[in-house]
């Protein structure tokens, strides 16, 4: 009798793993490999730290040169890997940088340093088995350096003047329109302020709100917000006076999110346009630039508050807690 509860017990811990081995090899079946596609361009202007930086922390899912490791290449974790290259390669992609004018390389490495400095990237979960992709302090100021340089920006510079230039001058005759309908006013002037902000590249951010975005505010109806709300961020650069006094300078570009569920159903509602120097160049080659370039940061740094940034602080932490538990 003993000797048949032995065998019993003895298959019983040979068994288990043998079906969870046969259950693995049987996933297999339905992993679905990574799209093989083509290395078209590479970051050649990047200094050789900058891209030792992205290759280690971000290649892996912005590319077409993943380097997996094997676990990564097994069911079900091969499922999540796909499901996150193939979502990572849509809004950036490093082997198709070639494909981005060169407004655009500068966006995208603006958002490289947010999410950095967010913490947001690479993923918490993703840096669980690859620890070696951590993004550290000095790799941070190493970027920020970088991107910094490719709009010009320097430590502020003092002056004995300053001229500061509006997007009132040296308009065109007809206000340009974003590439997914976007459109350019210059009514935003005549709007409410609803917020001020500045960035790591010494920026001075004016945010206006038209009646709607206003409206939404005071009520914190941010959940979501409502059709025709309009906010614009209108950017200078920062100067500061021999005084000491900081000033905006030059004329960057005005930033429009236009509130529209039914229009930009793949942005989360809202319509992304940027207006760039005394021209007011439209960003974007065409309606997706702001599936690529805007929502990602929005979505992961700007939930709590209907994916907007720089909310009034009239806004109440404990109200504003207690609408996002109730969501």
């Amino acid at each position: 009798m003993e000797t048949t509860k032995n065998t019993k017990r003895f298959k019983r811990i040979y068994l288990i793993p043998a079906a969870v081995v046969a259950v693995l090899a049987g996933l297999q079946l339905f992993s679905e490999p990574i799209a093989s596609k083509p290395v078209t361009g590479h970051m050649d202007e990047a200094p050789a730290e900058v891209l030792a930086i992205l290759q280690r922390s971000c290649y892996n899912c912005h590319s077409n040169e993943q380097q997996l490791s094997w676990f990564d290449q097994l069911a079900p974790a091969s499922w999540a890997v796909k499901k996150d290259v193939d979502r990572a390669r849509e809004v950036m992609n490093f082997s198709e940088w070639d494909k981005l004018s060169s407004g655009e390389r500068t966006g995208k490495m603006y958002a490289i340093l947010n999410m950095m400095q967010a913490g947001k990237m690479p993923l918490r979960e993703y840096l669980l088995l690859h620890p070696g992709a951590k993004i550290t302090e000095k790799d941070i100021e190493t970027v920020k350096k970088y991107t910094l340089s490719l709009s010009g920006q320097q430590v502020p510079a003092k002056a004995a003047a300053v001229t500061t230039t509006t997007a009132a001058a040296a308009v065109p005759k007809t206000w340009p329109v974003s590439p997914n309908g976007v459109k350019y006013t210059d009514a935003f002037k005549q709007w409410t302020v609803i917020s001020m902000s500045t960035l790591f590249d010494n920026s001075i951010r004016v945010i206006y709100g038209n009646d709607i975005a206003v409206k939404a505010v005071r009520e914190e109806n941010f959940f979501p917000w409502p059709d025709g709300a309009i906010v614009v961020k209108a950017v200078w650069k920062q100067v500061t006076m021999p005084d000491g006094e900081i000033r905006p300078g030059e004329f960057v570009n005005a930033q429009f999110m236009e509130k529209n569920a039914a229009k930009y159903t793949t942005t989360e509602g809202w319509g992304f346009a940027k207006f760039s120097g005394q021209k007011l160049a439209p960003t974007g080659k065409d309606a997706l630039f702001a599936r690529k370039s805007c929502i990602s940061c929005h979505r992961q740094l700007a939930a709590a508050t209907g994916f907007l940034f720089d909310v009034p602080m009239k806004v109440n932490p404990k109200s504003l807690t207690e609408k996002i538990i109730a969501q």
